[in-house]
């Protein structure tokens, strides 16, 4: 299965796609300066990244279809979380609940959430 990794940090983002199986890496990459002297967004990085990932040219996959689940690296969860697991409601009001443990990190993990929600509602 093919996963894209998200770590969404206060000012970056790294991204790092690869199968699950074996571990065989096809892409990976950081964005820099997001929200900074008005730059990047959030969205606007994992947009980036997904449209460097088709490039005819460049790119490593025909469609984002391809990309079977979305893995995001979020700072604290404090007793919420003791292992991996599907993001949904319960689970990003734990994330906001928080904040106060990761207060510069884990609004930009929730923000590299929503912003993978909105661009690919469909991908887990």
């Amino acid at each position: 299965m093919k996963i894209l990794i998200i770590n969404a940090g206060s000012s970056s983002l790294k991204y790092q796609f690869m199968e699950s199986e074996g571990g065989q890496v096809f892409a990976k990459g950081l964005c820099e300066r997001i929200g900074i002297d008005g730059r990047l967004t959030h969205s606007e990085a994992i947009q980036a990244v997904l449209d460097i990932m088709v490039d005819p040219d460049k790119g490593v996959i025909a469609s984002t279809d391809e990309i079977a689940a979305v893995g995001h690296r979020v700072l604290h969860g404090g007793m919420a979380f003791t292992e991996s697991c599907v993001i949904d409601d319960a689970c990003i009001a734990a994330i906001e609940k928080c904040i106060p443990l990761g207060p510069l990190h884990n609004p930009a993990n929730l923000m590299g959430i929503r912003a993978c929600q909105a661009i690919m509602p469909n991908t887990p």
